[in-house]
C-alpha cells in the first residue's frame, strides 16, 4: 500500500482514512451489495474465511488486493471471525448515492469484537459472552470488571492474589479481556483468548471515577458499593471506555454496577472446577458434566442463569432455603410442568432487550418480546395459589406489561420479516398515513381504471384513456378528433401524431403520491419502528427486571423437574459442623451408565474429620469423593441433591486434588502440578473446607510419595481440621486412624469370581486388605505373559527376596542410597520399621504399640 494517500483514487483515500483509524481490526467497507476488504485485510480474510482473493484495478499505480462478502450474508462471516478471536469494524454507506458528487459518504458505525457482540447469530445462546478488564495492584491484588453487553450485567470484584485471579477467570471464562500493556502478567492471563493490551492510562483510577460518574449520571460511586475497590474501579473505567469506543451508540441497558464479594460464595479454584467437571469435560461432551445433567431449561436466558448458579455456589442459608422451598412447592403441586410449558414460548427476552437498547433489535425480536410479555398473566395465575415467598416475589418482579404487550400486538404483524429494511413489519391499521401510502403503492392500477371510467362519463368522450410513460408520467389521452371536447380543467402535457395528452390536478396529485409512495411508505415505517424502539427503551428497566425474573422461574422449574425425574431430595442446611449424606449418588455417572448405581453414605462431623479411602483401582474411590463434593455444591446453588438425605453444615471452600498431567506451557511436570495443587490446599483450607485428595504422592518414588502423603494428611487432620476425603494406595496411611482420633478408615471392595474381578462399589468401614492392581491391569488388556511376570515379581517383592541383577552389592555403605527403588535390593518394610525403633527408649506401653504396628505390616 502506497504511503502517500494523494496518489490513490478518491474511493481508496476514503478507505485508507477509515483504516487508519482502526489499524488493528479488519475493516468491512460497504460497497453496494458487498462488504469489501483491501490489501492485508483482504489477504487475512481470504485465509480465515476461505473466500476468493482477487486483484482489481489499480490505486497509486499498484493492483489492489481485495476480497468481499455479500451484505445479506455478513452475519455468518462475522460469526466465524469472532469465533477465531478477530475484531471487525463495519464501515457503512451513510450518504445518498444519488446525491453524492464523489464517493458516497461512509462511516464506521460499530466494531464487532469477541466480547461485545450482541447479534443472536454471533452468540452462543446458552452461555454468557463476557468482556473483562483486569487492573493490577501494587501488592499482588487485582481488580476485575466484566460486562455482558448482550444482557446489560456490569459487575466488579477484587481478588487478593494471582491464584484467586486464576479461579475467577476459570469461573467467568471471558470471551475478550483487556489488560494493561505495562504489566508482566502471569502465563494464565497472557495466554487468554481474545486478549487486548491497552495503554496504562486507560486504567487510571481518577479518570475511571470521572467517566463512570459521567456515564451513570451520578456525583459519586457510593451508591454502587464500589468506593473501597479502587482496582476494580480502574478496571471498570477501562471497560466502559472500550465499550463506548466499539459500540458508538448509547448504552441505556447498562444502568448500574454491582459488586461480587468472595465472602458470599463457596470458593472453587480452577483445579476444583476442572476436576468436578461442572460444565466442561475433557471429551468436550457436555452431557458428561453436571450442567449436562441439570440443564433442561426451556429458555436460553434460564440456561445461562443456571450455568452462573452452578459456577457460583452461595453461602447465604436464607436464600438457599428459599430456593429449596420453592422447588419443593413446585414438586408437591406438580406445577413445574405447566410453568415450563408456559415459559417454553417466551424466548430470549434478556438479549432482545439489550438489542433494543442498542437500537439493533430486529422485527422478530419485537414479536418475540410481544409474545413473552403476553405470557406474564398466565405465569401469575399459575403461581398465585402456591405457598412460596420466592415464587411470589419473582411474579412481582415480572410486573404488569399489558400496555407494552398490547402496543406491540397492534404495531407489529404476527409473523414479521427477518429484516426491517424492506418493510412489512408494521401492522395494517396501526398508522393511517402508512396505510394510505401502502394502499397507493399496491392499488394504483385499480385507481387508474376507476379514474378513467369517471373521466369518460364526465367528458362524454368514450375513447378517453389514462396512461403512463417514464418520461412524462401519468396522462389522460384524447384522440385528435375528440380534442376539442377536452374539459377546461385539463392541462395539455404532450402532443403526439394522433392524440393529445393532458394532466389534471387530481391526476398530478395522484402521480406525486404514487411515484413516491413505496419510498415514503418505507420511510414512514422506519420512523414508526424507531418510535417503537424509543417507547421500549423508556420501559427498559422494568422489562429487564421481568426478563431476569422469568429466567429465575425457568431455573427453579428446571431444578424441580430434575429433582422429580431423578429422585433427588431436599438437603438440610444446618449451623452444626459436619456433613452427613445417606445413599448419595454421583449425578453424572448415574445418568450415563446403564447399570444401577450403588449409593453410599458419608459421615463427617466435628470428631470425625477425615476418611482415608483405600481399595482397588476402578473400585470407585474417585467417584465416591466427587459425588459427595457435587452433592454439597448442588445444595449450595439451591438445588435438590442425589441422596435420600443430606445434612450439611457450614462450608466455605471446596478443594480437589484429583489426577494431573504435565503443564507444558508452564514447564511443570505431573508431580510438580500435583504438589502445587496440594500446596494451595494446605495453605488455604480451613475447618469449614471440604477437601478431596486422590493419590497424593504417586508421581514420585515410593518412600518420598508415602512421606508426602502422610504429612499432607496429618496437616489436614491436625492443623486445618478440614472435612477431608483422602484416597490412597499407600496402605501404611491406614495406621493414621490409630494415631489421630479425627481420622477413620473406609474402603471400597472387589471380589474375584473365577478369573473375573467384580467391583462392589460399596463403601465399608475399615481399611482394604489388597489393591487388585494386577487384576485391573489384566482387565485393561495387558498381555498374559506380562501379567504372569508381574505376579512373580510381586511375590518376590512381598517376600523381600528380589535381588537386582547388578553390582549393587559391591557398593560401600556410603555409596548406598537411602531411597527405596521399586526393584532395588532393599530391606523389607518391617525391617525398615525396626530400624527406626530404639528399644531402650520405649515404655512398656509404647513397646506393645510398636509390636502391634509391626504385626500389621506383615
Amino acid at each position: 500500500m502506497a504511503e502517500n494517500s494523494t496518489e490513490h483514487t478518491p474511493l481508496m483515500r476514503q478507505y485508507l482514512g477509515a483504516k487508519a483509524e482502526h489499524p488493528d481490526v479488519l475493516l468491512f467497507f460497504r460497497m453496494g451489495d458487498f462488504y469489501e476488504l483491501f490489501y492485508d485485510d483482504a489477504r487475512k480474510a481470504a485465509r480465515l474465511l476461505d473466500i476468493t482473493l482477487t486483484q482489481r484495478g489499480q490505486s497509486a499505480g499498484q493492483p489492489i488486493p481485495m476480497a468481499g462478502v455479500p451484505y445479506h450474508a455478513v452475519e455468518n462471516y462475522l460469526a466465524r471471525l469472532v469465533r477465531l478471536g478477530e475484531s471487525v469494524a463495519i464501515c457503512e454507506q451513510i450518504g445518498d448515492p444519488a446525491l453524492a458528487k464523489g464517493p458516497v459518504e461512509r462511516k464506521v458505525v460499530r466494531i464487532v469484537t469477541p466480547g461485545t457482540v450482541t447479534d443472536a447469530a454471533l452468540l452462543e445462546e446458552r452461555r454468557d459472552n463476557l468482556l473483562m478488564a483486569i487492573s493490577a495492584g501494587a501488592h499482588g491484588a487485582y481488580g476485575l470488571a466484566w460486562v455482558d453487553l448482550a444482557s446489560g450485567r456490569f459487575l466488579l470484584s477484587e481478588v487478593p492474589s494471582a491464584e484467586a485471579l486464576a479461579s475467577e477467570l476459570a469461573r467467568l471464562q471471558p470471551a475478550e479481556t483487556l489488560v494493561g500493556e505495562d504489566v508482566a502478567w502471569p502465563k494464565f492471563v497472557s495466554s487468554l483468548p481474545g486478549l487486548r493490551k491497552r495503554p496504562p492510562w486507560h486504567f487510571d483510577g481518577d479518570a475511571a471515577r470521572r467517566e463512570l460518574n459521567r456515564f451513570f449520571g451520578t456525583r459519586d460511586l457510593g451508591g454502587f458499593g464500589v468506593d473501597r475497590l479502587p482496582l476494580a474501579i480502574a478496571a471498570a473505567g477501562c471497560l466502559l471506555g472500550y465499550v463506548e469506543e466499539t459500540q458508538k451508540s448509547a448504552l441505556p441497558h447498562l444502568s448500574g454496577m454491582a459488586v461480587e464479594s468472595a465472602g458470599e460464595t463457596i470458593a472453587l479454584d480452577a483445579a476444583t472446577r476442572r476436576n468436578l467437571e461442572l460444565d466442561t469435560h475433557p471429551s468436550g461432551r457436555t452431557e458428561h458434566t453436571l450442567l449436562g445433567v441439570l440443564d433442561e431449561s426451556v429458555t436460553p436466558m434460564g440456561a445461562r442463569l443456571l450455568r452462573r448458579w452452578l459456577n457460583r455456589p452461595l453461602r447465604s442459608r436464607e436464600l438457599l432455603r428459599s430456593r429449596h422451598q420453592a422447588i419443593g412447592t413446585l414438586i408437591d403441586n406438580r406445577q413445574y410442568e405447566a410453568l415450563r410449558e408456559q415459559l417454553r414460548g417466551i424466548g430470549d427476552l434478556e438479549r432482545i432487550l439489550a438489542r433494543v437498547a442498542l437500537r439493533s433489535a430486529r422485527p422478530r425480536d419485537l414479536s418475540t418480546l410481544r409474545d413473552g410479555l403476553a405470557a406474564a398473566p398466565e405465569l401469575r395465575a399459575l403461581i398465585a395459589s402456591l405457598d412460596s415467598p420466592l415464587l411470589h416475589a419473582l411474579v412481582e418482579r415480572i410486573g404488569d406489561h399489558a400496555g407494552t404487550a398490547a402496543l406491540l400486538a397492534r404495531a407489529v404483524v404476527p409473523q414479521p420479516p427477518v429484516l426491517q429494511r424492506d418493510g412489512g413489519v408494521i401492522a395494517d391499521g396501526y398508522d393511517a398515513e402508512l396505510d394510505e401510502l401502502r394502499r397507493l403503492s399496491t392499488h394504483a392500477d385499480q385507481y387508474l381504471v376507476e379514474l378513467e371510467e369517471r373521466e369518460k362519463a364526465a367528458s362524454g368522450i368514450p375513447t378517453l384513456k389514462v396512461g403512463y410513460n417514464r418520461v412524462h408520467g401519468y396522462y389522460i389521452e384524447i384522440s385528435k378528433g375528440q380534442a376539442d371536447k377536452a374539459p377546461t380543467h385539463y392541462t395539455r402535457r404532450q402532443t403526439t401524431k394522433n392524440a393529445e395528452r393532458y394532466i389534471t390536478e387530481e391526476l398530478k396529485t395522484f402521480e406525486d403520491k404514487v411515484l413516491s409512495a413505496k419510498e415514503r411508505s418505507l420511510m414512514r415505517e422506519r420512523a414508526l419502528y424507531e418510535a417503537l424502539i424509543d417507547t421500549l427503551i423508556g420501559e427498559l428497566e422494568p422489562l429487564k427486571n421481568a426478563a431476569s425474573a422469568m429466567a429465575e422461574l425457568d431455573v427453579l422449574a428446571t431444578l424441580a423437574e430434575r429433582a422429580s425425574t431423578l429422585d433427588w431430595s431436599a438437603p438440610e442446611l444446618t449451623d452444626e459442623p459436619g456433613i452427613a449424606i445417606e445413599r448419595g449418588r454421583h449425578p453424572v455417572v448415574e445418568k450415563v451408565r446403564d447399570e444401577p448405581f450403588e449409593p453410599n453414605d458419608l459421615a463427617l462431623d466435628d470428631s470425625r474429620r477425615m476418611l482415608v479411602i483405600t481399595g482397588p483401582n476402578m473400585g470407585g474411590k474417585s467417584t465416591y469423593m466427587r459425588q459427595n463434593a457435587l452433592i454439597v455444591l448442588l445444595a449450595h446453588i439451591g438445588s435438590y441433591v442425589p441422596a435420600s438425605r443430606a445434612l450439611i453444615g457450614p462450608i466455605d471452600r471446596i478443594f480437589t486434588r484429583i489426577g494431573a498431567g504435565d503443564d507444558l506451557s508452564r514447564g511443570q511436570s505431573t508431580f510438580m502440578v500435583e504438589m502445587s495443587e496440594t500446596a494451595n490446599i494446605l495453605h488455604n483450607a480451613t475447618e469449614h473446607s471440604l477437601v478431596l485428595m486422590d493419590e497424593v504422592g504417586r508421581g514420585t518414588s515410593t518412600y518420598d510419595g508415602l512421606a508426602l502423603a502422610r504429612a499432607a494428611a496429618v496437616h489436614l487432620a491436625a492443623s486445618s481440621r478440614s472435612y477431608t476425603l483422602f484416597a490412597t494406595h499407600y496402605f501404611e496411611l491406614t495406621e493414621l486412624a490409630n494415631e489421630y482420633p479425627s481420622i477413620a478408615n473406609v474402603h471400597l471392595d472387589a471380589v474375584e469370581y473365577g478369573e473375573q474381578l467384580v467391583f462392589m462399589h460399596a463403601v465399608k468401614e475399615g481399611p482394604a486388605n489388597r489393591s487388585f492392581g494386577l487384576q485391573v491391569a489384566a482387565l485393561a488388556g495387558l498381555p498374559r505373559s506380562v501379567i504372569a511376570d508381574a505376579r512373580r515379581t510381586l511375590a518376590e517383592l512381598e517376600r523381600g527376596m528380589y535381588q537386582q541383577a547388578s553390582a549393587a552389592t559391591t557398593k560401600t555403605p556410603a555409596q548406598e542410597s537411602p531411597q527405596l527403588g521399586l526393584f532395588a535390593a532393599a530391606p523389607s518394610v518391617v525391617e525398615r520399621a525396626l530400624e527406626g525403633i530404639d528399644p531402650d527408649a520405649l515404655s512398656p506401653r509404647e513397646a506393645l504399640e510398636a509390636l502391634y504396628r509391626l504385626k500389621a505390616l506383615t
